[in-house]
């Protein structure tokens, strides 16, 4: 490849679906944003709707932001070199349209993407398991299928967490304890839209019923629960920002941590979380050296995580979010990575997330010359 190929910035386009009221879906803030960002970095960056994105042309109609305007315009664009799949609904991804859509992308010669689907809870903990490096990070996890299979598992872990496959942002979880000396010895709570609401039962038939109603017809896992360290009687996790860097290497942009809500089962912000320094709240429970170490060990998590993740999905991936829980001894626990990592809060995650966004997109267009 000439030096010249080499220093020339790819064009870049933004997935996401297209509406017929507001021309495209997604978040707005933070397209202007990433847009902002790669222009400010030499970037051609544009958003691109699913219905607009027509590989036999040169050239498809996308939209650019318009700072000083705060506008959106519609303009002609080249054909992207990398396409950043932010496709915002799992449901729109599942469209068989859209997904023979990102099939031909997948199969073109010169167009990369990378993040090309959603991820399934199921299927991670699947791929997490087959690697020894992943395989101890991870909580005893089957999917919920029976009530006797759901009674097996308490009788190993009487604390237990019931989760969609295809959940998001915390909806639809549930908790659920044994405890044998009481009469309503199972206790069932379940994550609703402000807080969370309880139910007893005495027999598991009867707990069964309850948890078929609040799951409908979503499909869910059920997983060991973990005993988290807890800052004010509040668990927390730890939400890691892991993304591919300008070498295509894998590397832990950022932590923060999320505290959960006083009545919430989940450290979701919008529902009652908080973001607080996890530095601070490691050394306020375990002491500085502790504390770092925690820190480290949750870095070097991410990294064979998503190195795991990214063989077991056999698909090119970029960047994902993955919460980490550190239990009472410092021990690190994985439940969840997310192929679409929603913005983080912290500004200099967010600034570097960016940042290497566009880094790892000229790395890609540069593999495929």
């Amino acid at each position: 490849m000439s030096e010249e190929a080499m220093n020339r910035k790819p064009i870049i386009a933004i997935l996401t679906m297209d509406d017929e009221k507001e021309y495209f879906r997604g978040n707005r803030v933070n397209f202007a944003e990433t847009i902002a960002a790669g222009k400010e970095m030499g970037y051609t960056v544009y958003i691109l709707t699913i219905k607009d994105l027509k590989l036999s042309q040169k050239r498809v109609v996308g939209y650019n932001y318009m700072q000083e305007t705060n506008v959106w315009q519609q303009e002609w664009f080249p054909l992207p070199h990398v396409i950043y799949n932010r496709i915002p609904l799992r449901e729109d991804e599942m469209q068989p349209a859209v997904r023979r859509k990102i099939q031909d992308v997948l199969s073109h010669s010169s167009i990369k993407i990378f993040n090309p689907y959603y991820f399934n809870k199921w299927h991670l903990f699947e791929w997490l398991k087959k690697s020894p490096s992943t395989k101890k990070y991870i909580p005893k996890t089957q999917r919920l299928r029976t009530s006797s299979g759901l009674g097996k598992m308490l009788k190993k872990h009487a604390y237990l967490y019931l989760k969609p496959e295809a959940g998001k942002a915390g909806v639809g979880i549930m908790t659920l304890r044994m405890n044998p000396a009481k009469s309503l010895k199972y206790r069932l709570k379940v994550q609703d839209k402000k807080g969370s609401i309880s139910y007893k039962a005495a027999k598991i038939q009867k707990l069964w019923t309850r948890i078929r109603k609040e799951a409908g017809v979503n499909s869910y896992i059920v997983q060991q629960g973990i005993t988290l360290a807890t800052m004010n009687k509040r668990p927390f996790d730890l939400r890691l920002l892991a993304q591919k860097n300008g070498k295509g290497q894998w590397d832990v942009t950022g932590i923060g941590a999320r505290v959960a809500g006083i009545s919430s089962i989940t450290t979701h912000v919008p529902r009652g979380g908080s973001i607080e320094d996890p530095e601070k709240i490691l050394t306020t429970i375990f002491g500085t050296e502790q504390a770092r170490s925690i820190m480290a060990k949750a870095r070097a998590a991410a990294v064979v995580i998503a190195k795991q993740v990214e063989r077991g999905s056999g698909h090119t991936l970029g960047e994902m979010s993955m919460d980490l829980g550190v239990d009472t001894t410092g021990g690190i626990w994985f439940f969840e990575a997310n192929a679409k990592p929603m913005k983080f809060d912290e500004p200099h995650i967010r600034r570097r997330s960016l940042e290497r966004i566009f880094q790892y997109c000229s790395y890609l267009s540069r593999m495929s010359g």
